[in-house]
């Protein structure tokens, strides 16, 4: 069976699935248990599974990853989170220090089953800190692998496999879109692949590659260009990068753009560039191109808008590449 839900619908249901299914996962964080979470994606755990498998913690980052560190060397899977993707920089050491290097440090003998999750971006009109997309921060950590789904049907799909994953997964939630559209979602749980974009809409002319919030505000653009034939691309795990979906399309349309709403310098969208200029340069047709946040943090709620791709700029940069 399934319903038609909403992204952080989706993420509880993952969330208690999987709790379901195996004893040894546990949910905690800032504010999880009894309110269910900021957004209520862990809403009802506590109450069907007890304190002691979904539970409320100090406002103290740091020691919670450091906490998940430990239970999950001694057998726990635990899913940790992050009120809000600005809130982890406390917990940044334990996640550089230990959660990524822990397989590597006991040279493939133990491995670390952890999922840290954090609604991130922005558009929700919030304060300071709670619109961070630092994503390519971490995707630049080895041994940390960096997933963000754009829909319900892949944040149920990708959580899943992110929580039955042996290594950690670093699972940002894009909260814009927590609950813009619903999606059919089976009700049983099921799994994606870590590590494989999506190619939303086949096309031979630009290829265009987005993930998170973006993705949505892409459709957008790409459904009024009705002259251009765009292939439109979800990354979905920033780390490991699906670098042959994306060669693959570059080397049919010789035209690549990259969208994201993270600041422009060293984002991923960088990286995404340099992949295609090493092995698919003979194959371009034009300069790859970015269009992406700017360079400053992200702005207080009356600046929001400011910061914003909207589909109308992202469809005239299209076009500006289509005839180049």
């Amino acid at each position: 069976m399934s319903n038609k839900i909403t992204i952080v619908q989706a993420v509880q249901q993952a969330l208690q699935n999987e709790m379901t299914l195996d004893p040894t996962v546990v949910v905690y964080g800032e504010d999880v248990g009894v309110e269910g979470g900021v957004f209520r994606a862990t809403e009802g755990l506590q109450k069907e599974f007890g304190v002691e498998r979904a539970f409320d913690t100090p406002l103290a980052e740091s020691a919670i990853v450091g906490t998940a560190v430990g239970m999950a060397i001694n057998g726990m899977k635990p899913v940790v989170e992050m009120q809000f993707m600005g809130f982890i920089y406390p917990a940044v050491n334990q996640i550089i220090s230990h959660v990524a290097r822990y397989r590597n440090r006991t040279r493939g003998q133990r491995h670390l089953p952890m999922v840290i999750r954090a609604p991130y971006g922005g558009g929700i009109r919030a304060l300071e800190h709670h619109s961070e997309s630092t994503e390519a921060l971490f995707a630049h950590i080895p041994g940390l692998k960096v997933v963000i789904p754009s829909t319900p049907y892949d944040a149920k799909g990708l959580l899943i496999a992110a929580i039955r994953d042996p290594d950690p997964v670093l699972f940002l939630e894009p909260k814009r879109i927590y609950r813009a559209f619903r999606q059919d979602v089976p009700e049983e749980a099921y799994t994606l692949p870590i590590g494989k974009a999506k190619i939303l809409q086949e096309g031979d002319q630009v290829t265009v590659v987005t993930w998170g919030a973006m993705v949505p505000e892409v459709q957008k653009a790409v459904a009024a260009l009705q002259d251009i034939s765009v292939e439109l691309i979800d990354l979905r795990t920033i780390s490991p990068m699906d670098r042959e979906t994306i060669i693959a399309s570059v080397e049919k349309t010789g035209r690549i753009l990259i969208v994201h709403e993270a600041a422009k310098s060293f984002g991923a969208g960088a990286e995404i560039m340099a992949v295609v200029n090493e092995k698919a340069f003979l194959s371009l047709e034009a300069p790859p191109m970015r269009l992406t946040g700017f360079d400053t943090t992200f702005p207080l709620p009356r600046g929001e808008e400011h910061y914003f791709l909207s589909p109308a700029r992202i469809e005239n940069k299209i076009r500006e590449l289509a005839a180049y």
